[in-house]
Protein backbone atom coordinates (compact mmCIF):
# COMPACT_ATOMS: atom_id res chain seq x y z
CA UNK A 1 0.00 0.00 0.00
CA UNK A 2 2.83 2.12 0.42
CA UNK A 3 3.65 3.68 -2.81
CA UNK A 4 0.19 4.02 -3.40
CA UNK A 5 -0.56 6.09 -0.54
CA UNK A 6 2.81 8.15 -1.01
CA UNK A 7 1.47 8.92 -4.73
CA UNK A 8 -1.90 10.24 -2.99
CA UNK A 9 0.49 12.63 -1.01
CA UNK A 10 2.80 13.48 -4.02
CA UNK A 11 -0.62 14.58 -5.43
CA UNK A 12 -1.45 17.29 -2.82
CA UNK A 13 2.63 18.08 -2.74
CA UNK A 14 1.94 18.93 -6.45
CA UNK A 15 -1.06 20.59 -6.58
CA UNK A 16 -0.29 23.23 -4.16
CA UNK A 17 3.19 23.46 -5.74
CA UNK A 18 1.17 24.57 -9.02
CA UNK A 19 -1.52 26.34 -7.30
CA UNK A 20 -1.89 29.49 -9.37
CA UNK A 21 -3.92 33.04 -7.94
CA UNK A 22 -5.28 33.94 -11.10
CA UNK A 23 -6.71 30.50 -12.85
CA UNK A 24 -7.27 30.41 -16.74
CA UNK A 25 -10.90 28.93 -16.87
CA UNK A 26 -12.05 31.08 -19.31
CA UNK A 27 -14.41 32.65 -16.99
CA UNK A 28 -11.88 35.71 -17.34
CA UNK A 29 -13.72 35.74 -21.05
CA UNK A 30 -16.94 36.32 -19.37
CA UNK A 31 -18.94 39.68 -18.16
CA UNK A 32 -21.91 40.19 -16.10
CA UNK A 33 -23.72 43.12 -17.17
CA UNK A 34 -24.37 45.38 -14.09
CA UNK A 35 -28.07 46.71 -13.48
CA UNK A 36 -26.82 50.24 -12.07
CA UNK A 37 -30.63 50.62 -11.05
CA UNK A 38 -30.55 47.21 -9.57
CA UNK A 39 -33.94 47.99 -6.81
CA UNK A 40 -32.47 45.47 -4.16
CA UNK A 41 -31.36 45.04 -0.48
CA UNK A 42 -28.94 42.51 0.30
CA UNK A 43 -31.51 41.28 3.09
CA UNK A 44 -33.81 40.27 -0.02
CA UNK A 45 -31.02 37.42 -1.97
CA UNK A 46 -31.53 33.89 -1.51
CA UNK A 47 -28.27 31.92 -2.35
CA UNK A 48 -29.79 28.50 -1.78
CA UNK A 49 -30.37 26.13 -4.60
CA UNK A 50 -30.04 22.21 -5.29
CA UNK A 51 -27.48 19.77 -5.06
CA UNK A 52 -28.00 16.51 -6.63
CA UNK A 53 -31.73 16.79 -5.94
CA UNK A 54 -31.31 18.12 -2.54
CA UNK A 55 -31.42 21.82 -1.39
CA UNK A 56 -28.64 23.55 0.10
CA UNK A 57 -27.90 26.96 1.39
CA UNK A 58 -25.05 27.77 -0.83
CA UNK A 59 -24.35 26.95 -4.80
CA UNK A 60 -20.80 25.24 -3.83
CA UNK A 61 -19.67 22.70 -2.32
CA UNK A 62 -16.43 21.22 -1.37
CA UNK A 63 -15.31 19.20 -4.47
CA UNK A 64 -13.27 16.02 -4.32
CA UNK A 65 -9.47 16.21 -3.56
CA UNK A 66 -7.84 13.89 -1.61
CA UNK A 67 -7.67 10.79 1.59
CA UNK A 68 -6.24 7.37 1.73
CA UNK A 69 -2.65 7.68 3.28
CA UNK A 70 -2.16 9.10 7.13
CA UNK A 71 -1.82 12.58 5.69
CA UNK A 72 -4.00 13.34 3.50
CA UNK A 73 -6.52 11.48 5.76
CA UNK A 74 -5.81 14.60 7.88
CA UNK A 75 -6.44 17.05 5.35
CA UNK A 76 -10.03 15.11 4.42
CA UNK A 77 -10.99 15.45 8.63
CA UNK A 78 -10.50 19.19 8.82
CA UNK A 79 -12.77 19.51 5.55
CA UNK A 80 -14.60 17.00 7.08
CA UNK A 81 -15.00 19.67 9.96
CA UNK A 82 -15.32 22.85 7.50
CA UNK A 83 -18.18 21.60 6.53
CA UNK A 84 -19.83 20.52 9.16
CA UNK A 85 -19.81 24.23 10.42
CA UNK A 86 -20.92 25.92 7.23
CA UNK A 87 -23.45 23.89 5.72
CA UNK A 88 -21.87 22.71 2.35
CA UNK A 89 -21.48 19.51 1.23
CA UNK A 90 -18.15 17.47 0.97
CA UNK A 91 -16.59 15.09 -2.02
CA UNK A 92 -14.38 12.99 -0.77
CA UNK A 93 -11.32 11.80 -3.23
CA UNK A 94 -11.01 8.24 -4.83
CA UNK A 95 -11.75 5.33 -2.50
CA UNK A 96 -10.02 3.02 -4.98
CA UNK A 97 -7.20 2.56 -2.17
CA UNK A 98 -9.75 1.81 0.08
CA UNK A 99 -10.80 -0.92 -1.60
CA UNK A 100 -7.69 -2.56 -2.37
CA UNK A 101 -6.17 -1.90 0.96
CA UNK A 102 -8.45 -2.24 3.84
CA UNK A 103 -6.09 -0.62 6.12
CA UNK A 104 -6.53 2.43 4.00
CA UNK A 105 -10.64 2.26 5.30
CA UNK A 106 -10.17 4.14 8.77
CA UNK A 107 -9.86 7.44 7.80
CA UNK A 108 -12.62 7.06 5.12
CA UNK A 109 -15.07 5.32 7.71
CA UNK A 110 -13.99 8.21 10.29
CA UNK A 111 -15.84 11.16 7.72
CA UNK A 112 -19.59 10.87 8.21
CA UNK A 113 -18.55 11.22 12.42
CA UNK A 114 -16.55 14.70 11.83
CA UNK A 115 -18.87 15.62 9.10
CA UNK A 116 -22.26 14.77 11.05
CA UNK A 117 -25.64 13.41 9.94
CA UNK A 118 -26.52 16.53 8.03
CA UNK A 119 -23.71 16.77 5.79
CA UNK A 120 -24.46 15.78 2.08
CA UNK A 121 -21.23 13.52 1.87
CA UNK A 122 -19.87 12.27 -1.23
CA UNK A 123 -18.02 8.91 -2.28
CA UNK A 124 -15.40 9.39 -5.19
CA UNK A 125 -14.51 6.16 -7.69
CA UNK A 126 -12.97 6.06 -10.73
CA UNK A 127 -16.08 5.60 -13.62
CA UNK A 128 -14.59 1.83 -14.53
CA UNK A 129 -15.91 0.25 -10.34
CA UNK A 130 -18.42 -2.26 -9.87
CA UNK A 131 -21.43 -1.44 -8.77
CA UNK A 132 -20.55 -3.68 -5.95
CA UNK A 133 -17.76 -1.53 -5.28
CA UNK A 134 -19.82 1.42 -5.47
CA UNK A 135 -21.56 0.21 -2.60
CA UNK A 136 -18.68 -0.71 -0.84
CA UNK A 137 -17.60 3.00 -0.92
CA UNK A 138 -20.61 4.05 -0.46
CA UNK A 139 -21.62 2.11 3.24
CA UNK A 140 -17.28 3.17 4.03
CA UNK A 141 -18.27 6.49 4.15
CA UNK A 142 -22.26 6.28 4.91
CA UNK A 143 -22.74 9.07 2.14
CA UNK A 144 -25.52 10.18 0.93
CA UNK A 145 -24.46 10.06 -3.26
CA UNK A 146 -21.67 8.59 -5.23
CA UNK A 147 -19.46 10.52 -7.84
CA UNK A 148 -17.85 8.49 -10.35
CA UNK A 149 -14.77 10.64 -11.94
CA UNK A 150 -13.40 9.81 -15.67
CA UNK A 151 -9.83 10.84 -16.10
CA UNK A 152 -8.41 9.82 -19.49
CA UNK A 153 -5.57 12.10 -19.68
CA UNK A 154 -4.51 11.57 -16.32
CA UNK A 155 -4.26 8.15 -16.48
CA UNK A 156 -2.46 8.31 -19.76
CA UNK A 157 0.24 10.73 -18.13
CA UNK A 158 0.26 8.66 -14.49
CA UNK A 159 3.60 6.61 -15.08
CA UNK A 160 1.33 3.69 -13.56
CA UNK A 161 -1.75 4.64 -14.89
CA UNK A 162 -4.98 2.75 -17.18
CA UNK A 163 -4.43 1.99 -20.62
CA UNK A 164 -7.84 0.76 -21.23
CA UNK A 165 -11.43 3.13 -21.82
CA UNK A 166 -14.12 1.37 -21.18
CA UNK A 167 -16.45 3.17 -19.15
CA UNK A 168 -19.78 3.48 -20.42
CA UNK A 169 -21.75 0.44 -20.08
CA UNK A 170 -20.81 0.33 -16.59
CA UNK A 171 -21.70 4.01 -15.79
CA UNK A 172 -25.22 2.67 -17.04
CA UNK A 173 -25.08 -0.27 -15.04
CA UNK A 174 -24.56 1.74 -11.92
CA UNK A 175 -26.99 4.75 -12.86
CA UNK A 176 -29.43 1.96 -13.34
CA UNK A 177 -29.15 0.14 -9.68
CA UNK A 178 -28.16 2.93 -7.78
CA UNK A 179 -30.63 3.83 -5.27
CA UNK A 180 -28.60 7.22 -4.12
CA UNK A 181 -27.99 10.13 -6.64
CA UNK A 182 -24.79 9.44 -9.51
CA UNK A 183 -22.60 12.34 -9.99
CA UNK A 184 -20.50 12.08 -13.42
CA UNK A 185 -17.50 13.88 -13.29
CA UNK A 186 -14.14 14.98 -15.13
CA UNK A 187 -11.40 16.07 -13.30
CA UNK A 188 -10.25 18.95 -14.85
CA UNK A 189 -10.11 18.44 -18.63
CA UNK A 190 -13.42 18.66 -18.86
CA UNK A 191 -16.60 16.94 -19.65
CA UNK A 192 -17.22 17.14 -23.79
CA UNK A 193 -20.28 18.06 -25.07
CA UNK A 194 -19.24 14.65 -27.34
CA UNK A 195 -20.12 12.97 -24.53
CA UNK A 196 -23.13 14.53 -23.58
CA UNK A 197 -25.86 12.11 -25.64
CA UNK A 198 -23.87 9.18 -24.68
CA UNK A 199 -24.70 10.30 -20.76
CA UNK A 200 -27.96 10.91 -21.39
CA UNK A 201 -28.54 7.60 -22.98
CA UNK A 202 -27.16 5.93 -20.15
CA UNK A 203 -29.58 7.78 -17.82
CA UNK A 204 -27.01 10.26 -15.81
CA UNK A 205 -28.47 13.42 -14.60
CA UNK A 206 -26.09 15.20 -12.46
CA UNK A 207 -22.68 16.08 -14.07
CA UNK A 208 -19.75 17.95 -12.94
CA UNK A 209 -18.27 19.19 -16.20
CA UNK A 210 -15.04 19.88 -14.40
CA UNK A 211 -13.35 22.17 -16.93
CA UNK A 212 -9.67 22.48 -17.81
CA UNK A 213 -8.20 25.96 -15.43
CA UNK A 214 -7.43 24.69 -11.86
CA UNK A 215 -5.73 21.84 -10.39
CA UNK A 216 -3.94 20.06 -14.27
CA UNK A 217 -3.56 16.88 -13.28
CA UNK A 218 -1.54 15.87 -16.52
CA UNK A 219 0.84 18.42 -14.84
CA UNK A 220 1.07 16.73 -11.71
CA UNK A 221 1.23 13.34 -13.09
CA UNK A 222 4.02 14.80 -15.73
CA UNK A 223 5.54 16.08 -12.14
CA UNK A 224 6.16 12.55 -11.43
CA UNK A 225 7.60 11.17 -14.43
CA UNK A 226 11.11 9.96 -14.52
CA UNK A 227 11.24 12.19 -17.95
CA UNK A 228 8.77 14.92 -17.44
CA UNK A 229 7.80 14.12 -21.23
CA UNK A 230 3.94 14.82 -21.34
CA UNK A 231 3.87 18.12 -20.92
CA UNK A 232 2.43 18.00 -24.78
CA UNK A 233 -0.98 17.15 -22.80
CA UNK A 234 -0.58 20.32 -20.91
CA UNK A 235 -3.09 22.38 -22.25
CA UNK A 236 -5.14 19.55 -23.83
CA UNK A 237 -9.31 19.85 -23.12
CA UNK A 238 -11.67 22.40 -22.30
CA UNK A 239 -11.79 25.40 -19.86
CA UNK A 240 -14.65 26.25 -17.52
CA UNK A 241 -16.41 28.38 -19.64
CA UNK A 242 -16.08 25.73 -22.76
CA UNK A 243 -17.80 23.27 -20.80
CA UNK A 244 -20.49 25.42 -19.92
CA UNK A 245 -21.33 26.25 -23.49
CA UNK A 246 -20.79 23.22 -24.57
CA UNK A 247 -23.64 22.05 -22.32
CA UNK A 248 -26.09 24.51 -23.27
CA UNK A 249 -28.29 22.19 -25.77
CA UNK A 250 -28.67 19.73 -22.57
CA UNK A 251 -29.91 21.57 -20.05
CA UNK A 252 -32.71 20.03 -19.68
CA UNK A 253 -31.25 16.64 -19.34
CA UNK A 254 -28.79 17.41 -16.52
CA UNK A 255 -28.33 19.04 -13.42
CA UNK A 256 -25.18 20.81 -13.83
CA UNK A 257 -22.05 21.12 -11.60
CA UNK A 258 -18.89 23.78 -12.66
CA UNK A 259 -16.06 23.18 -11.76
CA UNK A 260 -12.03 24.14 -12.44
CA UNK A 261 -10.42 26.93 -11.21
CA UNK A 262 -12.78 28.78 -8.95
CA UNK A 263 -11.78 31.15 -7.15
CA UNK A 264 -13.90 34.05 -6.29
CA UNK A 265 -17.77 35.09 -5.71
CA UNK A 266 -17.34 36.72 -9.38
CA UNK A 267 -16.32 33.30 -10.61
CA UNK A 268 -19.31 31.46 -8.64
CA UNK A 269 -21.76 34.15 -10.00
CA UNK A 270 -20.51 33.71 -14.13
CA UNK A 271 -20.78 29.78 -14.20
CA UNK A 272 -24.36 30.11 -12.70
CA UNK A 273 -24.99 32.42 -15.03
CA UNK A 274 -24.06 30.30 -18.31
CA UNK A 275 -26.09 27.62 -16.37
CA UNK A 276 -24.84 25.83 -13.77
CA UNK A 277 -26.88 25.00 -10.65
CA UNK A 278 -23.73 24.98 -8.38
CA UNK A 279 -20.42 24.87 -8.47
CA UNK A 280 -17.58 22.97 -6.94
CA UNK A 281 -14.75 23.90 -5.66
CA UNK A 282 -11.06 21.82 -4.85
CA UNK A 283 -7.69 23.59 -5.18
CA UNK A 284 -8.62 26.97 -3.98
CA UNK A 285 -9.87 25.57 -0.95
CA UNK A 286 -7.13 23.12 -0.39
CA UNK A 287 -4.69 26.04 -1.13
CA UNK A 288 -6.28 27.92 2.31
CA UNK A 289 -6.65 24.70 4.34
CA UNK A 290 -3.12 24.54 4.09
CA UNK A 291 -1.88 28.03 4.37
CA UNK A 292 -4.93 28.93 7.05
CA UNK A 293 -6.00 25.74 8.62
CA UNK A 294 -9.38 25.27 9.33
CA UNK A 295 -10.62 28.43 10.54
CA UNK A 296 -9.10 30.31 7.94
CA UNK A 297 -11.10 28.39 5.18
CA UNK A 298 -14.38 28.16 7.44
CA UNK A 299 -13.71 32.13 7.11
CA UNK A 300 -13.17 32.09 3.45
CA UNK A 301 -16.44 30.16 2.86
CA UNK A 302 -18.30 32.65 4.75
CA UNK A 303 -17.09 36.07 2.96
CA UNK A 304 -17.97 33.82 -0.30
CA UNK A 305 -21.73 33.38 1.04
CA UNK A 306 -22.22 37.31 1.49
CA UNK A 307 -19.31 38.29 -1.75
CA UNK A 308 -22.16 36.17 -3.53
CA UNK A 309 -24.81 38.05 -2.59
CA UNK A 310 -23.32 41.02 -3.16
CA UNK A 311 -22.68 40.08 -6.83
CA UNK A 312 -25.95 38.97 -6.82
CA UNK A 313 -27.30 42.78 -5.59
CA UNK A 314 -24.92 44.39 -8.64
CA UNK A 315 -26.79 42.43 -11.50
CA UNK A 316 -29.96 42.66 -9.61
CA UNK A 317 -30.97 38.92 -8.83
CA UNK A 318 -32.48 37.75 -5.72
CA UNK A 319 -32.60 33.86 -7.02
CA UNK A 320 -29.96 31.76 -8.02
CA UNK A 321 -32.70 30.80 -10.51
CA UNK A 322 -32.25 34.72 -11.67
CA UNK A 323 -28.84 34.63 -11.63
CA UNK A 324 -29.15 31.96 -14.38
CA UNK A 325 -30.83 34.35 -16.23
CA UNK A 326 -28.43 36.83 -15.44
CA UNK A 327 -27.32 39.41 -18.92
CA UNK A 328 -23.38 38.31 -19.84
CA UNK A 329 -20.99 39.18 -22.84
CA UNK A 330 -18.86 36.42 -23.84
CA UNK A 331 -15.61 37.48 -25.75
CA UNK A 332 -14.69 36.54 -29.21
CA UNK A 333 -13.16 33.74 -28.43
CA UNK A 334 -15.79 32.06 -26.28
CA UNK A 335 -18.40 33.19 -29.16
CA UNK A 336 -16.03 31.61 -31.49
CA UNK A 337 -15.96 28.38 -29.46
CA UNK A 338 -19.74 28.07 -29.33
CA UNK A 339 -20.70 28.73 -33.20
CA UNK A 340 -17.81 26.06 -34.16
CA UNK A 341 -19.57 23.29 -31.83
CA UNK A 342 -23.29 23.58 -33.74
CA UNK A 343 -21.73 21.74 -36.45
CA UNK A 344 -21.31 18.69 -33.32
CA UNK A 345 -24.98 18.49 -32.10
Amino acid sequence: MDKHAHRKDEHVFIAEKQYQINATNGLEQVRLLPQTLPEIALNEIDISTTFLGQKIEAPFFINAMTGGSKETDKLNFKLATVAKETGLPLAVGSQSIALRFPEAKAGFKKMRQLAGPKTLLLSNLGAEHSFENCLRALEMLEADALELHVNVAQELTMPEGDRSFYALDNIKEVQAKLSQPLLVKEVGGGISPLALPKLKAAGVKYLDLSGKGGTNFITIENERRKEKDHMFLAGFGLTTAETLLGAKPYHADFSLTASGGIRSALDIAKCLALGADNVGISGEFLHILLKEDVGGLIKRIENLKAELKSVMALVGCRSISQLQQAPHLLSPELLSFEAQLKKYY
